[in-house]
């Protein structure tokens, strides 16, 4: 597996990093641990050695998860997880909303070390923007943290390029993390230049787009009563059929290249900057393999400027995120 500088951080990780967060009935029922473990630890032995979660993933649960797995090779691991949503310490319950208070952030962190089993966080994300609390006090908190040794860099989630630099400013940011893909790219616009000039990584979330630029959903497609997906705009119906124009077109792109349209969404990825590091999910092992084989792919120039002439002819349907949710965004 290629490796990849997160920005000007120091902290190398590999091309493709793992997303863990599915494993957990996001996209439907849980996996069953000791395939879960199977497939962290599978990811493993082929190179992947960035693994990202979050507390508020079960909530706690995923942590535990992946503090397991990954315990027998912690040393040649990048962990990442996350904190600024609102829940109880103690029973785990979702308040709503968000909290990055300091003393917060401090608390989140000592959970988040027992529950992963180890001694340092290697990258701390701030999970969604809290605007009770200036982002220069969240930055201090990390910044805390990481002087006492028990985080080693400090990331954002889904924020805005003003919250970056003013984070920044206090904290240097490794990494910023959020949606992209081909199905959305909104970063473009503000969030890759800030990167670039401050020397920050990017890590994708969704790089499929939920599963959409694999070619396995249609208009059709019923998803299962747990599946956060049917509850986001752009996965109903109407727009799934006005959306199908996109996925014709990568699967055009794929048959030409001798790969799958998911390899060519990530290959995409990959080729717009090298401090980028998409990290696609999965809970199958033969989806977890094809992720894999797409850092070996080579987009042209060539191949390139077709999607992006192609992208532009497309008028994309709904919205990426319900709209309370998207409200928690800074993007």
């Amino acid at each position: 597996m290629l490796k990849r500088k997160l920005g000007t951080s120091g902290l190398e990780v590999s091309a493709l990093g793992l997303g863990c967060m599915g494993l957990g009935g996001v996209y439907g029922p849980a996996t069953e641990k000791t395939a879960a473990i199977e497939l962290i630890r599978t990811a493993f032995d082929a190179g992947v050695n960035f693994f990202d979660t979050a507390e508020a993933y079960g909530p706690f649960t995923n942590e535990r998860l992946l503090g397991e797995a990954l315990a027998p090779v912690r040393d040649e691991v990048v962990i990442a997880t996350k904190f600024g949503f609102a829940i109880d310490m103690e029973t785990g319950e979702r308040r709503g909303g968000v909290n990055s208070r300091p003393e917060h952030i401090k608390a989140v962190a000592e959970a988040s070390l027992s529950r992963l089993g180890i001694e340092s966080i290697d990258l701390f994300y701030q999970h969604r923007v809290d605007p009770a609390v200036p982002i220069e006090e969240v930055a201090g908190a990390v910044k805390e943290l990481i002087q006492a040794g028990k985080v080693k860099h400090f990331g954002l989630s889904e924020a805005s390029a003003q919250t970056i630099r003013r984070a920044h400013a206090v904290q240097p940011v490794a990494a910023v993390q959020s949606e992209y893909s081909l199905w959305w790219r909104g970063p473009e616009a503000q969030i890759l230049p800030t990167l670039e000039e401050l020397g920050i990584g990017f890590v994708p979330f969704s790089p499929l787009g939920a599963g959409f630029l694999t070619g396995k959903i249609d208009a059709a497609t019923s998803f299962d009563s747990t599946d956060f997906r049917t509850h986001v705009p752009r996965f109903a119906p109407d727009a799934l059929k006005a959306n199908m124009a996109l996925v014709e077109m990568v699967r055009a792109v794929a048959a030409r290249k001798g790969a799958t349209p998911a390899q060519i969404a990530l290959a995409w990825l990959l080729a717009q900057k090298p401090w980028i590091v998409p990290i696609p999910g999965t809970t199958n092992l033969h989806r977890l393999q094809e992720n894999l084989e797409a850092v070996s792919i080579e987009l042209t120039a060539s191949d390139l400027k077709e999607i992006d002439v192609a992208l532009s002819n497309m008028a994309l349907e709904g919205a990426r995120l319900p709209e309370a949710v998207l409200k928690m965004t800074g993007l």
